[in-house]
């Protein structure tokens, strides 16, 4: 179970036999390179959609399939295969996987309620190498200076955005450039019908995704590897028989001839040639669901020669048959083999295209786990296979927003525009918080990241420039979703951010309570009350508003906070931390949750006896620890804690006049003192009492808060807060369906935060 929960773990992946690895690179080839292997669709015909016109000396052809070999070899091999697919976090690549990285090793998190116990996490290591004057000087400035955190989380989410317009462009590009094929055998097929079928077939992939992708995912890797292998068998064969003498195009004398001849018209042409490596982040984003050894070696073998083959065999039809650019992929098919590379295609790119959909789905899950996206409703579609998941409102939005651009747009050539500057966008993103990495992390010379940084950055700019001047045209698409998508997440997390600050201002003292207990009539009702907080110290004033309102709570009451840490995943026996909130007598406990950025919350296994059993076994260990210490002089209140820690690293949950009773989490490790230590035998009852208050019913307590800014805000707060946040909180799911609460058992209290 716990290879299906984490994935494969590097010291397994050290262990695992040849026929494991070749496995694993041929599964990934279903999963990983879909998008990237249907590129030769339409690289060169949105390349030549332009002013770009084919000279006799072929010239422009061999500039753009120059172009195209050096970077699918600079970006794709040596950037990604050779480097960042290093940089994983865990074993699990992505931009939020470098982000993670970051945060852990220079603190640059904005998350909330992070504890330093969280360190001790097997899955935060942090590497032993001590810094290095640049990477102290570059962790100083973002630590000391919030402006430059909050910078970079909003260049975190334009990469992410960017990532899921991808989402949405690539099914639409990869679907219409292979159904467009078929008016060359049909002809007089008018444009609107190859439209029609293209939407079919996307309706008919969004509809199916609530059935999860393992059902059919045993035929993914087959049919990109016979994809792959029919355009390098065409491509050899077009290579021989029409133009060997492409093979010097290779050159890159061909690149600077290409912008020489061609001037503006060629740099800006160059938005085509990007497309050649659309998908590229791909094999690094889903580094998790693989080994980098398999994926480098699925690429280097298979995936980047065929490419290059397919290519090149492209280009060498082309320099006959200049007549034939807007459909030079399809025309360079030999008759004989058409019908059967058609299908192919057809599935090909269907199988390009759920790769992405999928990707989406786990970015944006990933993103509500790190409040930076409003509460959706996550579906697990494989009980076997971790991590594959479905949402049902962004499937359906991605679905309606992909039909738009394909009804729109009708022509692969004006998507094209647009997916090309999603594409770079992200890469750009990724190559910025590379250079990052390098100091920070790996804890290079600060040189080595500045020569990747303008390196692999002047490469992208250089696209990215190129792709600029589309947005009249298209390119605005890319740049309307990205500026939506990161309005949201941004008003989302400042929102949230705030929401937490205003419980940390405004915790309750637990001994005021129970003082106004007799005045209140307050009385304590048989079972368990799970109140669900976001703070890890502190009682919150949701709880104060409820008992005043209602002066009642049940006998054993546990508040449970649960809450996200910057690493990928949580083992199940690191999970759980528990602690007593106040004294015994009380019967409060509070219970801290964690999950990974793409752990599924509350999955897999029974969550209200899996808390209830770590309540009862703190006590059990408590016992012990009373036992142990029973008999010893009681000191100085909290030293024993501050012997054991510095006081920074203790959670105090509470102090009760002069006992000064301290309960820190490391794992369900008890530090304390009191002026009497309780007999054996009543903490042995108090398991009891939980179990017996366990089956008079557990009620769940969730705060159905509403934000306000105040009157003194700024305009842009009370925006923000009191319309935008205030929108997405009204409809987006509530936490009670995030949490997977039994309606039976749930208990709402309202609350306005004013922040």
């Amino acid at each position: 179970m716990e290879s299906l929960e984490y994935g494969i773990s590097k010291e397994n992946i050290k262990r695992a036999s040849c026929s494991t690895l070749l496995t694993l690179a041929y599964q990934s080839l279903g999963v990983v390179y879909g998008d990237l292997s249907t590129s030769p669709l339409y690289v060169y015909k949105t390349t030549f959609s332009d002013k770009v016109r084919l000279q006799e000396d072929d010239e422009e052809i061999y500039g753009v399939l120059s172009f195209i070999f050096w970077t699918l070899t600079l970006v794709a091999l040596f950037k990604y295969i050779f480097i960042v697919i290093s940089a994983d976090d865990n074993g699990e690549g992505g931009t939020f996987a470098l982000y993670s990285l970051l945060c852990r090793h220079a603190k640059l998190g904005v998350l909330p309620n992070q504890q330093p116990m969280d360190e001790k996490l097997s899955a935060y290591a942090i590497e032993g190498r001590e810094d290095t004057l640049h990477s102290s000087a570059l962790k100083s400035l973002f630590e000391k200076h919030s402006k430059f955190r909050k910078g970079l989380l909003i260049f975190v989410l334009l990469g992410t955005c960017m990532t899921i317009g991808d989402g949405i462009l690539t099914p639409a590009m990869s679907v219409l450039s292979a159904v467009s094929g078929v008016r060359l055998k049909i002809e007089g097929l008018h444009e609107n019908y190859v439209v029609a079928i293209s939407c079919i077939i996307l309706v008919g992939l969004f509809s199916l995704q609530h059935h999860g992708t393992h059902r059919v995912a045993f035929m993914f890797a087959p049919i990109v590897t016979a994809w792959l292998l029919c355009i390098s068998g065409i491509g050899v064969y077009n290579i021989v028989h029409w133009n060997p003498r492409i093979l010097h195009a290779l050159s890159p004398v061909y690149m600077v001839k290409f912008l020489k001849t061609t001037g503006m018209e060629g740099w800006v042409s160059l938005g085509g040639v990007v497309l050649s490596i659309t998908g590229v982040e791909t094999m690094f984003a889903d580094l998790g669901h693989f080994s980098a050894l398999s994926i480098k070696m699925a690429f280097s073998i298979l995936v980047y020669p065929c490419l290059i083959l397919a290519y090149m065999g492209e280009a060498a039809f082309l320099s006959k048959h200049h007549e034939d650019l807007q459909r030079s992929f399809y025309k360079a098919i030999p008759e004989s083999v058409f019908w059967p590379v058609f299908i192919v295609a057809t599935f090909a790119a269907a199988v390009g295209s759920q790769g992405v959909i999928s990707a989406t789905f786990s970015i944006i899950s990933q993103c509500s786990a790190l409040h930076c996206f409003p509460r959706v409703k996550i579906v697990h579609t494989s009980s076997e296979i971790y991590g594959q998941i479905y949402i049902p409102e962004v499937n359906w939005i991605l679905m309606c927003l992909c039909l738009a651009v394909t009804i729109g747009l009708k022509d692969t050539n004006m998507i094209g525009h647009a997916y090309g500057l999603a594409v770079t966008t992200v890469m750009f993103v990724t190559t910025c918080l590379m250079a990052m990495v390098i100091v920070i992390v790996w804890k290079k010379w600060i040189m080595l990241s500045l020569v990747f940084l303008l390196f692999f950055g002047s490469i992208e700019l250089l696209y990215i420039s190129a792709c600029l001047f589309k947005v009249p045209e298209s390119g605005w698409i890319p740049l309307a979703l990205s500026s939506i998508l990161m309005t949201i997440m941004y008003v989302w997390n400042f929102g949230t951010l705030k929401k937490h600050q205003f419980d940390l201002e405004n915790k309750v003292a637990l001994d005021r309570l129970v003082s106004l207990g007799p005045s209140l009539g307050m009385v304590r009702v048989p079972g368990i009350g799970l109140l669900y907080t976001n703070l890890v110290t502190g009682v919150p004033a949701v709880f104060g508003h409820f008992i005043t309102n209602l002066p009642a709570f049940h006998e054993i009451l546990v508040l449970v906070c649960i809450k996200s840490v910057h690493v990928p995943h949580v083992r199940k026996e690191e999970r759980f931390l528990t602690g007593r909130v106040g004294p015994k007598e009380y019967g409060m406990f509070r219970c801290i949750v964690r999950y990974g950025y793409k752990d599924m919350q509350q999955e897999n296994y029974d969550f209200e006896n899996r808390l209830v059993s770590e309540i009862v076994q703190f006590v059990e260990k408590e016992e012990t620890n009373l036992k142990s210490t029973n008999g010893s002089p009681d000191n100085s209140g909290s030293s024993d804690i501050e012997d054991l820690e510095p006081l920074d690293d203790v959670a105090v949950l509470q102090k009760h006049e002069t006992s000064c009773r301290h309960v820190f989490f490391q794992g369900i490790q008890v530090a304390g003192s009191d002026t009497a230590s309780p007999p054996s035998s009543s903490l042995k009852g108090e398991s009891l009492v939980i179990l017996r208050a366990k089956d008079s019913g557990v009620a769940y307590i969730l705060s159905h808060s509403y934000a306000k800014a105040k009157k003194s805000s700024s305009i842009f707060k009370k925006v923000a807060i009191n319309f935008i946040y205030a929108f997405l909180s009204k409809n987006c799911r509530g936490p009670d369906v995030v949490l997977k609460v039994p309606h039976a058992s749930l208990l709402e209290v309202g609350m306005v935060y004013y922040v």
